[in-house]
This record gives structure tokens, C-alpha cells and sequence, in this order.
């Protein structure tokens, strides 16, 4: 009898704690709501970077924190992180003028190439030789090196899409795209060969590759760099039609195909090209200064009181583009501004009497992150916390959206010791920890959001999504769902309030993130790289140099 009683009571506390925490989320999804809608609403106009519905989003940001009661962490005891850029729009105007031996083409903006990067300091009045590189790529630890047998320095190269393909997992990782497939990889590695502009070949028809009306949507928004990051390297996207990329490869002893069956055989060459290029911009140019939101929740043990963890979520999307069913507002609702409501109740759940915290919280709401991870990368070049004192990194981009899950994915866990973090969090809240699936990699892979920025400097960074593993919908069925975001919903005008979205599940993600916070800030293991990981030798570099 007193067995039955015992556990009678057991089990109404358990019914009890069980919906107490049902009543949370409950609270919790509407908070989650209500910051999303503010934030993706159509008066803050997409909240496109240097924008006043930017600077509305920043200010709210900010009196969220100081409502639950965190400390501002910006410049001069404020709340905000001020930083300089530069903006560029290129107007129809702009020409590229390909010539050979006498003979003239003519490129017009929009039709036939768009423009990464851009400006006044891009101009190219005389005709500069241009050099075939394959892929483009350089990569050491594959032995590959598209460069190896060419001298481009002074030149503009020009390189296709993607990647060697691969069936090895340890060459160029199998079928997953890696770093070196991205575009702003081929960029940099261009510029320090040496080139003067790069050229990315779009070439209709070939498998992976998107409509050329779907780059001129993605690239009708304003060009943004850091001001003193701006560079005089031309970066353009060169619509290859079939007239174009024989005029590009006239005289050079290869036709279009010739490329194309290289590239099917993997036995692509470089080459000089004997057509050259010139360049006469057309811009509307703009310097601004825009934000960065921080705050932070002190340690209240003594600790670690001068060790970091930032959380950080990116509040820009961006802005005003080229209409979609007489839509122009890119709101960005799942991206990013339910992340920023996720961050804003994280700050209200761990800053708790009954909290314990050993180490330091920073809540960070960067800016810029759709032109290019500016604001992370901004604050990583001018830390607020030491960059070696600073013991992690947890980003949030987007929150679950279909469904309550049974697992978590952690995007960078395996480069790091915040793996075990990770799958210790799991283990208390009875989820598992899934690895990332292969089409996550295409993206949401650990190079494409701020955790990246964290990462170059040292920090060891990692981005928790839900897996597809649900509790209502097969595996197939939130395959599907994620599919049809990413190609139809994600960086268009539909990204709004109007999506169905599951809110039980954005509360529940909040709350693992808040567990994993808890974890975070009073274990007792080493957050540090993993061996072979790159950004291993740069942590071991700031420690160094203290700074």
C-alpha cells in the first residue's frame, strides 16, 4: 500500500513537472511568435544591412535585453557595436567588352554577367589578358592545384563551377560539396595568386546549375563590404551561353565542349586565353555606419569570471529585391529573425536566480551576415571580450520549423570538443545526436553562417539544427519539407509570417539551446580543436599573443 502511494505521488509530480513544462513552451512559442513577427514584419522592410528597418530591428534588439535584465556590452557602455561599410549598386550602364585579335563582344549587366563585387575601384580601361583555370581551386591536402602550371598574377582568371567530382570520402569529401566548390573560395584564392578579377562561368544546361533568372534575383540586391575591406578585384558571374563561350575561347585551341568533356574525364588544364577583357562600371555608391547589438549576463560564481561564451544570431536579411508575384520584401522570417527571438528568450531563461553560470555569456546580434558574414567578422577584428579568453561559439540561424523532434544535428561538432557538450545535452533531454545528412551540406554546411567567423579567429564555434528524426512526420516527410524551404521559401520574398511554422518546435529547439548553454558554462572539459582542424593553430596563435 505505501508502494502504490509512493509511486502515485511519483508519478503526479512527474504529470505535474511535465505540464508545467507543456505551459512554458506553450508561453514560450507565443513569445517566439510575437518577436518574429515584429522583426519580419513588411514596416522593417527585409531589414537589409545599413537600412532604417535594420536600425528599428537593432533598437528593439536591444530593449529586449534590457527588459531581462542584461547588461549592455557595446562601445562606450552602450548597447551597440558601431561599424563602417561601403555599399556599391551597379547600374545597366556597367560593360564588359571581350576582345580577340581584333574582334569585339560586348556584355551587358543583367543579361550577360552580374556582378559579385564591384565599384569605382574595379575599373579596367585597357584590355587585360585572361588566363583558364579549371576549377580554380587549390587545394594542398588533395594534390590538386588548378594553378600549378599558370602565371596569372595581373590577369583575370576564369573557372567553373564546383569541384572535381568524387565517390572517395576523403577526396574533395565524396559527394558532399566542400569549401573549396563556394564561390567566395575560388575569389580569394584568385586574389592571392595574384589575379586582378575572376570570372565564375555560368553555363546553361549542365546538371546542379540554377536558372540564370534565379542569379539575377539572388544578385539584385546592394553589394556590401567592411570599408576597409574594400578591394579593387573584379568578381563577376559570366552567363556562358553558347555564343559567349566561344567568343571567351576563340583562337585558344579548345571549343565549349572541349571543357565540358575535361572536366567529365577529370582532366581539366589551364590555359592562357587569347581574349582579353575590359571593364567600365556604372555605380551608385554609398559609406554608412551600422551595428552590431551586444549585451552580456556575468558569471555569478567565482569561477572563470573572465572566460567567454558568446551566443550570436544574425538580425539582417535582405532588404528590398526584384519582385516575385508583385512581392519585393524579402522579410526573412525563418531567417534570421526567428533566431534573434530564440537568443532574446534565451537571455530571459539562463538569467535566473537559481542559474549557475561559471563563465560569462555574451549575446551577440550581428549585422551583415547575408553580404558576407560582416558583422562577426567585424567584431572577431575588434573583440570586445580577449578572442583567447573567449572559450566558444554558439550560433543560431533559423529555429525548427516542421515538427517536435527526436534528434539534433550539430553543424561543426566533430571539429571540436563541443561535441561532447553536445551529446551530453542530448543525453538529459533523451534526444540523439544525428550526423549532418548530405543534404544539410549543401546548405547549411559550417562555412555558410557566422560560426565561420568565430572559427577563422580561434574560437571553437559550432550551430545546433533539428534533425529528421520527428515526432509526427517520417524522415521522408521532413526530408521533403526542408527541400521544398530551401529551393522555394529560403532568400525569397515567401520567407514571411504567412509560412506554416510549427512554434511547439522553435520552443523546444530554445530550450535544448538552453540546456546546452547551462552545460556549456559550467563544464569542467576543454573546449579546444580537434587535431588536423585548421583553426586549431590559430587558437594556439591567440593564446599566444594574448589577444
Amino acid at each position: 500500500m505505501i508502494k502504490k502511494i509512493i509511486l502515485s505521488i511519483l508519478l503526479t509530480g512527474t504529470f505535474l513537472i511535465a505540464q508545467n513544462r507543456g505551459r512554458q513552451d506553450d508561453n514560450l512559442a507565443q513569445r517566439l511568435q510575437r518577436h518574429t513577427a515584429f522583426l519580419a514584419a513588411d514596416s522593417l522592410q527585409g531589414r537589409g544591412t545599413g537600412t532604417n528597418g535594420e536600425r528599428r530591428a537593432g533598437d528593439y534588439i536591444a530593449e529586449q535585453l534590457a527588459k531581462r535584465d542584461i547588461l549592455p556590452f557595446g562601445e562606450k557602455h552602450s548597447w551597440f557595436q558601431s561599424i563602417p561599410m561601403h555599399g556599391s549598386r551597379p547600374l545597366r550602364a556597367s560593360r564588359i567588352c571581350l576582345t580577340n585579335r581584333g574582334q569585339r563582344l560586348s556584355l551587358r549587366l543583367s543579361d550577360d554577367f552580374l556582378l559579385f563585387r564591384g565599384g569605382a575601384q574595379t575599373f579596367i580601361p585597357l584590355p587585360v589578358p585572361m588566363v583558364f583555370v579549371g576549377y580554380g581551386i587549390s587545394a594542398p591536402e588533395f594534390d590538386y592545384n588548378d594553378y600549378q602550371s599558370v602565371d596569372v598574377q595581373g590577369k583575370i582568371v576564369v573557372f567553373l563551377s564546383g569541384e572535381p567530382s568524387s565517390q572517395d570520402e576523403d577526396y574533395f569529401a565524396g559527394t558532399a560539396p566542400t569549401v573549396y566548390s563556394y564561390a567566395e573560395s575560388k575569389q580569394r584564392t584568385a586574389i592571392a595568386h595574384g589575379a586582378i578579377g575572376s570570372i565564375l562561368l555560368h553555363i546553361p544546361g549542365t546538371s546542379n546549375e540554377q536558372n540564370w533568372a534565379h542569379f539575377q534575383q539572388a544578385f539584385s540586391f546592394e553589394d556590401v563590404t567592411l570599408a576597409y575591406r574594400v578591394t579593387g578585384n573584379l568578381s563577376v558571374l559570366l552567363n556562358a551561353t553558347d555564343s559567349v563561350a566561344a567568343f571567351l575561347l576563340r583562337n585558344s585551341g579548345f571549343l565549349p565542349e572541349d571543357i565540358l568533356n575535361m572536366a567529365a574525364h577529370h582532366a581539366l588544364r589551364s590555359f592562357p586565353l587569347t581574349t582579353k577583357l575590359q571593364f567600365s562600371g556604372s555605380f551608385i555608391e554609398r559609406d554608412f555606419v551600422t551595428r552590431n547589438v551586444v549585451g552580456i549576463l556575468p558569471a555569478n560564481t567565482v569561477f572563470n569570471k573572465d572566460q567567454y561564451v558568446i551566443v550570436s544570431a544574425h538580425y539582417d536579411h535582405l532588404g528590398v529585391g526584384m519582385p516575385i508575384q508583385n512581392d519585393s520584401i524579402y522579410n526573412g522570417a525563418m531567417d534570421n529573425a526567428a533566431g534573434v527571438a530564440g537568443v532574446l528568450e534565451l537571455a530571459g531563461l539562463l538569467n535566473s536566480s537559481e542559474s549557475r553560470r561559471k563563465r560569462s555569456l555574451i549575446f551577440m546580434f550581428v549585422t551583415g551576415e547575408e553580404k558576407g558574414l560582416l558583422g562577426s567578422a567585424y567584431y572577431t577584428d575588434h573583440p570586445l571580450a580577449p578572442l583567447y579568453k573567449t572559450m566558444a561559439n554558439l550560433n543560431v540561424d533559423g529555429l525548427a520549423m516542421f515538427d517536435q523532434f527526436l534528434d539534433v544535428v550539430g553543424v561543426g561538432a566533430a571539429y571540436s570538443s563541443l561535441e561532447g557538450v553536445l551529446k551530453e545535452t542530448a543525453a538529459q533531454e533523451g534526444l540523439q545526436v544525428a550526423p549532418v545528412p548530405p543534404q544539410f551540406l549543401q546548405y547549411e554546411s559550417f562555412s555558410r553562417s557566422d560560426q565561420m567567423s568565430f572559427a577563422w579567429a580561434g574560437i571553437p564555434s559550432i550551430l545546433i539544427m533539428d534533425g529528421l528524426n520527428y515526432r509526427h512526420l517520417t524522415a521522408g516527410e521532413g526530408l521533403r519539407k526542408m527541400v521544398n524551404w530551401n529551393t522555394r521559401i529560403y532568400h525569397s520574398p515567401f520567407d514571411d509570417m504567412l509560412q506554416p511554422v510549427n512554434w511547439q518546435a522553435a520552443a523546444q529547439h530554445v530550450c535544448f539551446l538552453a540546456d546546452f548553454l547551462r552545460t556549456l558554462l559550467n563544464t569542467d572539459r576543454s573546449i579546444t580543436w580537434r587535431k588536423g582542424v585548421p583553426f586549431k593553430n590559430i587558437r594556439l596563435q591567440t593564446i599566444a599573443e594574448q589577444r
